[in-house]
């Protein structure tokens, strides 16, 4: 047995609530393992009464029985987060991630957390008047298919921002390969799209994927701000929330962050375990400094549901204190036939993306982006 502990605490909490499949014992069962798991990680009856006891193990706040099973709101002492990003998730979600049958449902922050959860740069607001956009959704593309020469790409996005797509990214999956290396690729496009721009009067950005190792990752996201790109996409996923979030808040950066969702599908394909869309895709994307958070709209080639696409609009847009609202990106195989329903299901603050259905329209991109605008327009 333990000496007992006596510590000096704010008495500050902040909750997640969790859904648990089984009966009810076990899903009280599953409940109480997620307030020692997630906080001491070790015997609770080795514990003395004590103030581990009575502070630092989580606490179950509320129990209920649902339609799918049990949920329950269990809250945390905000100084085992040690006000880092990367400790808040290990206690939200950390060993329990290991498992079964338990699911993080939704986070509910406290005032403490804001010190270090400060979200994104510019959200919805600040990402509209950048772009000098205000009374429509947000135009999106991605310059594809890999393999094509940085010329060819550059070429791509020269069409979309000539013909009036606001945002044109890099496919994620094009990083720095032999036949398309970024600095090259980086500053083509950015070159590309400013003789678009100047010859359209329009204002498309670039933002190229800086995915990467290390301190690679600050260097490339750097370099695409030194020669003039407007924005970043960012895997966090692959490179890590802290490292998103940290490009998010460097100052000399202060560039748009789009979130791609490479990596994550297996924490939201399964209903009753890993995280909700709500929290992976809304509340996660924001803490972490996204601006615009992209995933697969349903009835594309991803098996998201509506309701899946609904819990991610309401995790980006809903209030959550001092954290912007940021843009949902619904994209993964969307057509232009889709765009009116898209725009009745996520509202005017959307970003639409779509990618390989413009090439479906003839090989004149600069006309089928003005159909794409044309589409959103009316």
């Amino acid at each position: 047995m333990l000496s007992p502990t006596r510590l000096e605490l704010s008495g500050e909490r902040f909750s997640a609530v969790y859904s648990f499949t089984g009966d009810y014992d076990e899903a009280y069962r599953k409940a109480k393992d997620v307030c020692v798991e997630q906080t001491v990680e070790f015997p609770e009856d080795l514990i003395p009464d004590d103030d581990i006891k009575k502070l630092i193990i989580g606490k179950i706040e509320s129990f209920d029985k649902t339609e799918k099973g049990y949920q329950a709101e269990i809250s945390f002492a905000i100084e085992i987060t040690a006000n880092e990003l990367t400790q808040f998730l290990n206690v939200i979600f950390g060993n329990i991630s290991l498992k079964p049958g338990i699911r993080l449902e939704k986070i509910n922050l406290s005032q403490g957390l804001y010190t270090f959860l400060q979200g994104p740069r510019f959200g919805i607001a600040g990402l509209r008047q950048y772009l000098g956009v205000y009374d429509r959704p947000l135009l999106c593309t991605a310059i594809k298919p890999m393999g094509l020469s940085n010329k060819e790409l550059a070429n791509l996005a020269y069409q979309f921002a000539k013909g009036g797509i606001d945002i044109i990214k890099d496919d994620h999956g094009i990083s720095n390969q032999a036949f398309s290396e970024y600095q090259d690729r980086v500053i083509r496009c950015v070159e590309a799209i400013h003789r678009a721009n100047e010859e359209s009067g329009n204002h498309a950005i670039y933002a190229p994927c800086i995915t990467a190792m290390d301190e690679q990752l600050k260097e490339r996201a750097h370099y695409a701000k030194e020669v003039g790109a407007g924005g970043l996409l960012v895997s966090p996923g692959i490179v890590g929330f802290d490292r998103m979030q940290s490009l998010a808040n460097d100052d000399t950066l202060a560039l748009p962050i789009l979130y791609h969702p490479t990596f994550l599908g297996s924490f939201v394909t399964n209903p009753h375990a890993g995280i909700s869309p709500y929290v992976l895709f809304g509340q996660l994307a924001r803490l972490s400094g996204a601006d615009v958070v992209i995933f697969p709209n349903y009835g594309g080639r991803f098996s998201f549901s509506k309701e899946d696409c609904l819990e991610i609009l309401r995790g980006s847009t809903e209030p959550m204190d001092k954290i912007k609202p940021i843009f949902p990106a619904p994209a993964g195989g969307m057509k232009l036939q889709a765009i009116h329903e898209m725009v009745n299901t996520y509202g005017r603050d959307v970003v639409l993306l779509i990618g390989g259905d413009l090439h479906r329209h003839g090989s004149d991109l600069v006309q089928n982006s003005k159909l794409f605008r044309q589409y959103v327009c009316l």
